[in-house]
């Protein structure tokens, strides 16, 4: 079976020619499949920022999409190549973590360690993988190669949680921020599940600590707020994030990734 799109997540960029040498690669073996990009700016060897974007697009996609994945601060060492295949859809990438939320939401995934080297370009370049190997075996998956072609299957692939908030007594829960994102919204780990009171009510009470601020508004949408002023919402991704009208959140509170947060009701 022929498989009609491949997605692009990368750290690439958009001022380098990697992404557009990639999609030459895959064109000259199967010109008829449509290439879109779900992200190509991720931070570059930011392992657990590719895996969110993608976490949040993959399934958005009609079944039998062939999901490229690369961010590869291991590119030339002895981390593997592997493909993925969850039922719905296929995935293509190092095997360093970056489907690591994939493996979370997918209730069965077969894994296997791409070996079959005549499916590569020659000669595979030591720091170009995306170009010589992942590019071409997302080329030949998407024509409908057999899967049991390109290598073992593995059961040791490499893969990382995101941290859990943690609760500390019955009304407090402590959590992280995760990611900010390009508007320098302060993404965290917490969901409506951790922090009921959010769903419960319309205008919750609660106290919400990161970085110098403290914040005690829930909105349900960002033109609520008046221009700077910070606030939490439940965002697209399901996260509770913290974020301002207009403005950075991030440099407001002067919080990033990795900061402590604490939410009391």
């Amino acid at each position: 079976m022929q498989h009609n799109i491949i997605t692009f997540t990368t750290d690439f960029g958009l001022t380098e020619h990697y992404v557009g040498t990639m999609k030459g690669v895959i064109a000259g073996i199967n010109p008829g499949v449509q290439m879109v990009d779900i992200c190509n700016s991720v931070t570059s060897y930011d392992v657990l920022e590719g895996a969110l974007a993608l976490a949040q697009a993959y399934h958005y996609f009609p079944p039998g999409t062939v999901h490229l994945a690369i961010v590869d601060p291991g590119v030339g060492s002895s981390r593997r190549p592997i493909v993925v295949d969850s039922g719905r859809y296929l995935f293509v990438a190092p095997d360093n973590g970056l489907l690591s939320l994939v493996y979370e939401r997918e209730e069965r995934v077969t894994v296997r360690h791409i070996t079959a080297e005549h499916y590569f370009l020659q000669p595979v370049s030591n720091t170009f993988h995306g170009r010589d190997i992942f590019a071409p075996v997302a080329g030949w998956v998407s024509k409908g190669v057999d899967l049991t072609k390109l290598g073992d299957e593995i059961t040791d692939y490499v893969r990382f949680t995101i941290p859990k908030p943690k609760s500390n007594g019955a009304r407090v829960v402590k959590g992280v921020v995760i990611r900010v994102d390009k508007f320098g919204n302060l993404i965290t780990n917490l969901t409506a599940q951790d922090v009921p009171i959010l769903s419960e009510t319309a205008s919750p009470t609660f106290r919400l600590s990161v970085g110098k601020t403290t914040v005690c508004t829930l909105r349900t949408a960002y033109a609520q707020a008046q221009p700077g002023e910070v606030f939490a919402i439940v965002g697209s991704m399901g996260y509770l994030e913290i974020s301002a009208n207009r403005a950075p959140a991030s440099q407001i509170t002067g919080a990033g990734r990795g900061a402590e947060i604490v939410f009391e009701w």
